[in-house]
């Protein structure tokens, strides 16, 4: 009920803030002189821009265990998967939130990651690199940051964040396209007539697109580094400053001697304990930041 309020309620804003801001500067007016239906296109944005992202999240658990081969734990066969089972369930208890499914990948990476489409039906996987380079009580902070994304619902937020600027994305850069089509044509401003669009439509609502698409991933990668810290903070509570301090610093080691970091899915980095950091199109913060948080709040 909460998930579906607060889409709702986005929805909403995103409605209440596009039409401010398109009534401010004008542009309803103008769109209605050049033939453009204002309301269809705000309409057509928020599908489209919420379209695209919800589905995302949707699969999101169901692409990750395909795209990374995750080896489900349903019935632990070793001592290792008997103990990350029961490490995730304590953590879990403690979070407040239902058992995650809980599974393996082979990579070299020293890596773990949180998806799913909800706190209910979410996914923590661990590659075997971590396990292999990591210390238990190390893999213990691991773990604890990724059932901290779920119990914040970061899965969530982040998609409902993403189908805002989706919106803002699609509308702006065909009011834009608009502009730039009027601007070849010579079109006066207050042309009564309706003469469709050209070329000049097409190439600057791509251009536009491309360029706000752009500055949209910068808000998205500034909020996941916001999350992250946060994660940090509620996995110290979890499972305790010293197993997440150390993970951190376990990582930053392994990044300075080897730098693995495996990119096959793009979608699933925001929510990876460590991915490439150090600018505004990053995920992640500097892990040196991180522990400095961490190692302050104490």
């Amino acid at each position: 009920m909460k998930r579906v309020t607060l889409f709702l309620l986005t929805n909403i804003a995103v409605l209440v803030v596009v039409s401010i801001v398109v009534r401010a500067l004008g542009l309803d007016r103008w769109m209605g002189r050049h033939g453009m239906n204002y309301g269809m296109l705000l309409a057509f944005s928020v599908v489209l821009g919420f379209t695209g992202s919800l589905i995302s999240l949707m699969i999101s658990k169901w692409m990750a265990i395909r795209a990374y081969s995750i080896e489900v734990i349903e019935s632990p066969r070793t001592s290792t998967e008997r103990w990350l089972i029961e490490t995730v369930e304590n953590q879990a208890r403690r979070a407040g939130i239902p058992m995650p499914t809980v599974g393996v990948y082979e990579s070299p990476e020293a890596n773990a990651f949180a998806t799913g489409p909800s706190r209910n039906n979410a996914l923590v996987a661990v590659s075997s690199g971590l396990l292999a380079s990591m210390r238990q009580r190390e893999v213990e902070g691991v773990l604890a940051h990724e059932v901290a994304h779920i119990a914040n619902g970061d899965m969530v937020t982040m998609t409902l964040l993403q189908g805002v600027l989706n919106t803002f994305v699609i509308f702006f850069s065909r009011v834009i396209g608009m502009l730039v089509d009027s601007a070849l044509r010579g079109q006066r401003r207050d042309d009564e007539e309706s003469h469709g669009t050209g070329i000049g439509f097409f190439i600057g609502s791509l251009v536009a697109q491309i360029f706000l698409g752009l500055l949209a991933t910068m808000v998205v990668m500034a909020y996941s580094r916001r999350r992250e810290f946060a994660a940090d903070a509620m996995a110290a509570k979890i499972e305790g400053r010293d197993a997440m301090v150390g993970a951190l610093e376990r990582l930053k080691r392994i990044q300075e001697n080897h730098g693995v970091l495996d990119d096959r899915s793009a979608a699933l980095s925001a929510f990876k304990i460590s991915h490439k950091a150090g600018n505004w199109f990053s995920s992640h913060p500097p892990l040196e930041d991180r522990i400095a948080a961490l190692q302050q709040a104490a």
